[in-house]
């Protein structure tokens, strides 16, 4: 089976790339540009729309996984129904811009039917224990799914930095944590990893191509959907994929809650994220998406491991793990406000 799974990943990875060259010629020709503005985080005009193909090769790994018979039914169809109603919204955002309150109802409406396929919010280990969380689980379910797919969104600012998190989080959910699912999931993790690879060739510092809406808010909704997935073969899978994520969740999240207290109206564009601020100080995005890796690498994945092997201890543990990252979010600056430089 993984020897399968080694080969579509492959393709994904050779597909992502060869379709995002493609999409990025067609951009230049019609002018598919994202033209920088006192809210972006680079300085020229550069193409859009690449996650398209990070979304085609996803679509087709998984239905091929699903016709060897390396998934659960009821995966694909989650991943493809509601991914498909997220790209789209997302593409046709990038190109002529969709007002927040259709997206959301079409976020709700993926999220909606990936809960009905996967069979719900699973039971929560806690202390030992697996509770029911009843209708307020499905709720947080929901939400927490809604909210993914966007932090990607938001956190898909500077060069290379979402591409990368997919990378690591399809690879370590894939290799490391969750190799023994009978879902798929694992399958699933490694070709969204090598899809996102296949993107990254384009999009790493200086980028040639953007994500855009089509790919962030894709790769979100595939992370939350494979997570639940993953709980529903191993109750304390849910805080390992928490902890994987927690660089983009808590510095989104905390920027959220700053801008809320603040009265900010949040469904407008800003760049006050905590990576936002970094690639201001530092100059860099390379270097803002490098230290994302290392934060991945040498803080979040021994947690994550952690948790795998102590799964009764699985919530204190991401609270361990996620806590000073709370901290060093608050100390780049996430959700600071702006202040307007002053002429003189």
């Amino acid at each position: 089976m993984w020897t399968d799974v080694a080969l579509i990943g492959t393709a994904a990875a050779t597909a992502s790339a060869l379709t995002t060259g493609l999409i990025r010629t067609r951009a230049l020709s019609h002018g598919m540009l994202d033209v920088p503005n006192e809210r972006s985080s680079h300085t020229r005009s550069t193409p859009r729309g690449g996650g398209a193909a990070i979304v085609v090769a996803v679509c087709v790994g998984s239905i091929v996984l699903a016709m060897v018979e390396a998934l659960r039914p009821a995966l694909p169809v989650a991943l493809l129904g509601g991914g498909a109603a997220v790209a789209t919204v997302g593409y046709i955002d990038d190109r002529f811009t969709i007002a927040w309150g259709a997206r959301l109802v079409v976020h709700l409406a993926a999220a909606a039917w990936a809960l009905i396929w996967l069979g719900g919010m699973p039971a929560v280990l806690i202390g030992g224990q697996l509770v029911q969380l009843g209708w307020v689980g499905e709720l947080l379910a929901l939400l927490g799914i809604v909210w993914t797919l966007n932090l990607f969104n938001f956190m898909d600012g500077i060069d290379g930095i979402a591409a990368s998190e997919g990378i690591f989080i399809g690879c370590a959910a894939g290799f490391l944590i969750l190799p023994g699912g009978a879902s798929g999931v694992a399958q699933i993790s490694i070709v969204l990893a090598a899809a996102c690879g296949g993107f990254l060739l384009w999009n790493w510092p200086p980028a040639k191509i953007f994500m855009g809406d089509v790919g962030s808010g894709y790769i979100g909704y595939v992370l939350a959907v494979l997570a639940l997935a993953a709980a529903h073969d191993n109750p304390a899978a849910l805080w390992v994929w928490l902890i994987l994520g927690g660089v983009f969740l808590v510095d989104a999240t905390v920027t959220l809650v700053r801008r809320l207290a603040r009265g900010d109206p949040i469904q407008l564009a800003h760049r006050t994220h905590a990576y936002q601020w970094l690639a201001r100080r530092w100059q860099s995005h390379r270097r803002v998406t490098l230290s994302v890796l290392a934060l991945n690498l040498f803080w979040l994945l021994p947690w994550a491991c952690l948790a795998a092997a102590f799964p009764r201890f699985g919530a204190a543990i991401t609270l361990a793990a996620l806590a000073p990252l709370t901290v060093l979010a608050l100390a780049a600056g996430a959700g600071r406000a702006e202040v307007p430089l002053i002429q003189s």
